[in-house]
């Protein structure tokens, strides 16, 4: 192997120190003061920009720490990760801010956007185009929203952000039902009667007054039909003409699968 001479060995050193300085990343908000960098950060995240105003919230909370400019940076770097799509860091920073800061007059605002973080907006508001629902998804994103929102509108019955978070409780409560008749169907369909009956009761049990309730005493009704329990299948009937006496399960059968369930909210 060649062996470098003293010089030349100098020589390429220095160069690579100075290729080392050149690529170190320089901050631009060396100079700015807390202000001039909130500004910023919300033109970058009205712009969309929301991964480029994440940095500077997190600046931001450095140089303004203590006061609370800290604290709108710390909520705002919330928002700007949720609507990244990082829903993670978003749920991460919200539990810092509500540890850190348990007295602040945001803590509604902060329950609520963890609520929503964890809410799956888009199928809520466009589930007609794709045909599916949130009760077809990971339940425990929804379990979690709810317990969010459950928090705000127990704590913060006053709260501009309540009346919102009551209705998108009430469409995580008919969906959590609703995944329960999904499984249920799913079950009575391949004959598994006795799993259909159980998760059908389920869904009767622990959702009182959704919508998913008539669905759940149909599959349990002809489940009870299908294991020659003739009592408990005429029993069921009974309740389910007592409950919904104009029921289209009583006249037609199971609804397609393509026919939604819910209602805009």
């Amino acid at each position: 192997m060649p062996r470098l001479t003293l010089p030349l060995a100098s020589a390429l050193l220095a160069a690579g120190l100075l290729a080392g300085c050149s690529s170190t990343t320089e901050d631009k908000t060396a100079g700015w003061s807390p202000n001039k960098i909130y500004s910023e950060a919300r033109d970058e995240a009205n712009s969309g920009s929301h991964d480029k105003a994440v940095p500077l919230f997190e600046k931001l909370e450095g140089r303004a720490a203590g006061t609370p400019l800290a604290q709108q940076a710390q909520l705002e770097k919330a928002y700007s990760q949720y609507r990244n799509n990082d829903k993670a860091q978003a749920v991460a920073t919200l539990d810092r801010f509500m540890k850190l800061h348990p007295a602040s007059p945001a803590y509604d605002y902060a329950l609520y956007l963890k609520g929503l973080v964890n809410f799956n907006e888009d199928l809520g508001m466009f589930s007609w185009l794709s045909r599916q629902d949130l009760s077809e998804r990971d339940q425990k994103a929804a379990k979690d929203s709810y317990e969010s929102f459950r928090e705000l509108v127990t704590r913060f019955p006053e709260s501009r952000y309540t009346p919102d978070a009551r209705q998108r409780m009430t469409y995580i409560v008919n969906s959590l039902a609703q995944y329960e008749v999904h499984v249920a169907r799913y079950y009575y369909e391949r004959g598994a009667y006795v799993a259909a009956i159980s998760r059908a009761q389920t869904a009767i049990a622990d959702y009182k007054e959704v919508p998913a309730t008539e669905d759940a005493l149909y599959i349990l009704m002809r489940s009870y039909e299908a294991l020659g329990m003739d009592q408990l299948r005429d029993d069921t009937r009974r309740v389910m003409e007592a409950s919904y006496p104009n029921s289209d399960f009583l006249k037609q059968g199971f609804r397609k699968k393509d026919d939604p369930w819910w209602k805009f909210w």
